[in-house]
Order: structure tokens, then C-alpha cells, then sequence
């Protein structure tokens, strides 16, 4: 059983950084490839960031590709967004998901494949 709870967001000046944490309190997070998309209002959730269960794969969006970093303890069962040079546009809701399957991206980028979501933490940037 997964049980994601997610800490940090809050609210920031652009160029800025944050660091968004994700914890599982069930017994498979090692188990698990681990996302992190993200919602402004009036728009879908969109992909950010993917690590495959091993943590030896990982994917960004253009978006934020050079920017932020996603990382994974499978001992501490914490999965960790670290997010860097902090632009407007970066101003959503932010999730952080479980899921099995294949560690691809094409696979990882999509919200559907995953099954278990943590409970949304804001993150505003402000200009």
C-alpha cells in the first residue's frame, strides 16, 4: 500500500529555489517508479519530473530541464524536487505520484499511469 504525504512550496521571488519532499508511509515506495506534475489553475496537470523505481533512469519537461533536480531515497521511502532558478510561469499546485510499470518516459510522462497521488503542495513564484 502506497500513502504519499508531501511537505515544502510555499512562496518565493523569482531566480529563487524550493524543495518539495514526498513521503511514503506504506511498505513499497522502492517498489515504485515516483513523479512530480504539477496544476495551475485553469489548466491540466501537466508532467515535471519522473525517476524510475531503481532511481537509475530519470526525465524532466522542457520546461524545466536544467533546473530542477528529482531525487530518491529508498531507505527513507522520501522522494525530493529540488527546484532552482525559480521562473513565474513555475507557479502551480504540485504532486507528487507512485507508479509501476514500465521506467520509460513515454510511460512516465503520462498522468494516467499513475495510481497513487500525494496531496498537492502550492508553489508561487513571484515576480
Amino acid at each position: 500500500q502506497v500513502q504519499l504525504a508531501q511537505s515544502g512550496g510555499g512562496l518565493v521571488q523569482a531566480g529563487g529555489s524550493l524543495r518539495l519532499s514526498c513521503a511514503d508511509f506504506g511498505l513499497a515506495f522502492s517498489y515504485f517508479n515516483m513523479g512530480w506534475f504539477r496544476q495551475a489553475p485553469g489548466t491540466e496537470r501537466e508532467f515535471v519530473a519522473a525517476i524510475s523505481w531503481s532511481a537509475t533512469s530519470t526525465y524532466y519537461s522542457d520546461s524545466v530541464k536544467g533546473r530542477f533536480t528529482i531525487s530518491r531515497d529508498n531507505v527513507k521511502n522520501k522522494l525530493i524536487l529540488q527546484m532552482n532558478n525559480l521562473k513565474p510561469e513555475d507557479t502551480a499546485v504540485y504532486y507528487c505520484a507512485a507508479g509501476e510499470g514500465s521506467p520509460s518516459f513515454v510511460f512516465l510522462s503520462q498522468r494516467d499511469k499513475y495510481p497513487y497521488w500525494g496531496q498537492g503542495t502550492q508553489v508561487t513564484v513571484s515576480s
